[in-house]
């Protein structure tokens, strides 16, 4: 499906959500005056960069996806980017953890430099008062999970569940109970292992072992679990048989053009059908015009009554030389935010 800026305004004003647009108060409420639900417009930002690569093969891959024993992180942006969220409207932050925070159950994992839990719960005040909800997320899908350090050698093991629940347990208590708690679960598959020396994969009951495991640990803190939803695309007879409804969904496409025919992109559609909640996920990793596009056309073809909000997502390190790839990130939604003012 083809469409030019002025096919996407059309669609904005066709959508009618205004009323939705607004700021999310922190711990929890999804409601705005009257009992609506209020529109969620994220945006990722990492903290921990240690989920992009495979620790044995550094040499593959790019220069932002070797490990690194140390916190890749500017302060300075960061405090940049969040007033810019503010400013364009946005209301909530997924923080991609990782081994960027010095946990008190298990120290072992953070790097150099990691905060303090002192340091993070003084940083989730601020961004409160911003107006930007935090939430976390720790990517236990074994292709992006190289920040557990020596537990993703442990995978499915009782001292891996022991470490996974006290992380999430940890996290959750450091976030005060955060009303959604993001666990990644993506591209767990041998495509994207293919160049990694050390090789782990669940598939099948073991799979879903593991992720029901994590679910019943955050909902056991009171949080929602929030996950990457390509399985679907691969395995959905099984999803929409297993997968609990309770799971918020981020169905994820970072194409310049939609096809509603492509795989990717059906997936909204058959996720709304059968009745799960959605943030559909953007990205500007490939392209300027992916997430404008996306918000409408969610808009239009998905009900009000499970579409909770987007997500932009960078993928980029919050590092200054990625200062351009940021703030674009935050510009493309505050566009489509005005938008969706435009339509009520």
């Amino acid at each position: 499906m083809k469409l030019d800026r002025r096919d996407f305004l059309k669609l904005g004003a066709a959508a009618s959500v205004g009323t939705l647009v607004g700021a999310v108060p922190a711990h929890g409420s999804e409601t705005a005056g009257g009992g609506k639900p209020k529109l969620i417009w994220g945006n990722l930002l990492h903290l921990g960069t240690n989920m992009w690569c495979d620790w044995d093969a550094p040499e593959l891959k790019g220069d932002d996806s070797v490990y690194r024993p140390e916190l890749r992180f500017d302060r300075s942006l960061w405090d940049e980017l969040l007033k810019k969220m503010q400013q364009a409207g946005m209301n909530l932050v997924v923080i991609d953890l990782g081994d960027g925070v010095k946990y008190e159950s298990h120290p072992e994992i953070a790097v150099k430099g990691a905060w303090s839990t002192a340091e993070l719960r003084k940083e989730l005040q601020t961004m409160r008062s911003l107006g930007l909800e935090p939430i976390p997320k720790l990517n236990f899908s074994t292709t992006h999970d190289a920040w557990l350090g020596k537990y993703a050698r442990c995978v499915s093991t009782e001292t891996y569940y022991a470490v996974c629940r006290d992380l999430v347990a940890e996290v959750i208590r450091l976030f005060d109970r955060p009303r959604f708690f993001h666990l990644g679960m993506d591209e767990e598959d041998y495509g994207n292992q293919k160049y990694y020396e050390h090789v782990v994969i669940r598939q099948y009951e073991a799979w879903w072992h593991d992720f029901l495991f994590l679910v019943k640990e955050v909902e056991k803190g009171g949080a929602r679990p929030w996950i990457w939803s390509d399985y679907v695309w691969h395995h959905p007879e099984l999803f929409y048989r297993k997968m609990p409804k309770s799971v918020v969904q981020s169905n994820w496409y970072y194409d310049a053009k939609i096809d509603p025919a492509d795989t990717r992109a059906k997936a909204f559609r058959e996720l709304d059908q059968h009745g799960y909640d959605q943030i559909p996920t953007g990205s500007n990793y490939y392209n300027a015009t992916n997430f404008e596009l996306l918000a409408a056309e969610c808009h239009r073809t998905l009900g009000a009554g499970h579409l909770m909000g987007f997500l932009q997502t960078p993928w980029k390190a919050t590092l200054e030389k990625h200062r351009q790839r940021h703030i674009e990130a935050i510009e493309q939604v505050a566009r489509a935010i005005q938008v969706a003012k435009a339509g009520g």
